[in-house]
């Protein structure tokens, strides 16, 4: 009926960029800044496994726009073998920043400082991989972790300003 707005049209992003890339970008964003969030969870433990829910939720709708079928354990799998290859980059430091805030003040200080950056950079770069292999016609069945490790620590020294930036935007 006239008037009425699509489902398409309630859930569409618009970006500058209303290309599939510029759709990826803005996902991408959005998650990075609820990665930020989940990095401020004063729980060790509680904030990595909100960080991760919102790499896999990033990794869902990332599916979705590709048309790429987005399976759990494949994916979680995937993502898992990536982060772990690089351990001072992902796992080793998300959880060591967010173990930080056990330590009465200073630790929480320094914890609530650095892990949502970690957690925003982690997320920033696995979309970025992500994205990049999607572009290319890849899925989640032909991701090769071994293959874009380099990638991946490349994208996640990257996205350390841009998160930073991000922390900054009102």
């Amino acid at each position: 009926m006239a008037g009425e707005a699509t489902k398409a049209d309630r859930t569409k992003t618009f970006t500058k960029d209303d290309s599939r890339a510029g759709r990826a970008e803005a996902i991408i964003r959005r998650n990075v800044l609820w990665a930020l969030v989940a990095g401020v969870l004063p729980v060790p433990v509680a904030d990595f496994v909100a960080i991760k829910g919102v790499q896999l939720k990033m990794l869902r709708e990332l599916a979705d726009l590709y048309e790429v079928k987005f399976t759990h354990e494949v994916v979680t799998m995937l993502v898992g073998s990536l982060i772990s290859s690089t351990w001072s980059v992902g796992v080793g430091a998300t959880l060591g920043y967010g173990l930080v805030k056990l330590v009465p003040v200073v630790g929480t200080a320094l914890g609530l400082i650095s892990t949502p950056l970690v957690a925003g950079a982690a997320t920033y770069a696995l979309g970025k991989v992500f994205t990049m292999h999607f572009e290319t016609g890849g899925t989640f069945l032909d991701f090769d972790p071994n293959a874009m490790r380099s990638h991946f620590r490349s994208e996640f020294e990257k996205a350390k300003e841009t998160v930073a930036t991000m922390q900054q935007e009102p």
